[in-house]
């Protein structure tokens, strides 16, 4: 075989795995995540599935124990209204650290899967509080006062 035929089939065979990693690296890492909306409607479709579920952890159905494996939480969450809104939720299922962020009225994205139904989460993803908008008495600050000289 011609040398330069090698080196094209070489070259070629390279181009063509970094080509297929690239592919399967951006399949995993681009994983949607549904809303709980979204998610209840599809649930028996998406069972057994990996999944990711955004919501809010429901205000009184988080229980904690701890064991060797790490801590063992249950817990559910509901759609992004009010705790008094929530309407249908889906219970979850954790077994091991627990996000600092964490806590009830919390949105967090579950990753998963949806067994005899139960979420049962393999990591949990909290979103930062809404510590940063602006207080009611902070967003109109008072006009400062022009100085007489």
């Amino acid at each position: 075989m011609n040398r330069y035929y090698k080196f094209g089939i070489g070259a070629t065979l390279l181009v063509a795995a970094i080509g297929y990693l690239m592919y399967a690296g951006l399949q995993q890492s681009s994983t949607y995540y549904f809303t709980i909306e979204e998610f209840l409607p599809r649930k028996q479709e998406l069972a057994g599935q990996g999944v990711r579920v955004a919501g809010r952890v429901a205000e009184g159905t988080l229980s904690k124990q701890t064991s060797a494996k790490g801590t063992e939480m249950k817990f559910a969450i509901g759609d992004f209204k009010g705790p008094a809104q929530m309407g249908e939720m889906v219970p979850v299922a954790y077994t091991g650290i627990v996000p600092d962020m964490f806590a009830e009225g919390r949105d967090v994205i579950i990753e998963g899967r949806y067994v005899d139904g139960t979420l049962r989460a393999q990591q949990i993803m909290t979103s930062c509080p809404s510590k940063y908008e602006a207080e009611a008495d902070k967003a109109n600050p008072p006009e400062p006062q022009a100085k007489n000289d």
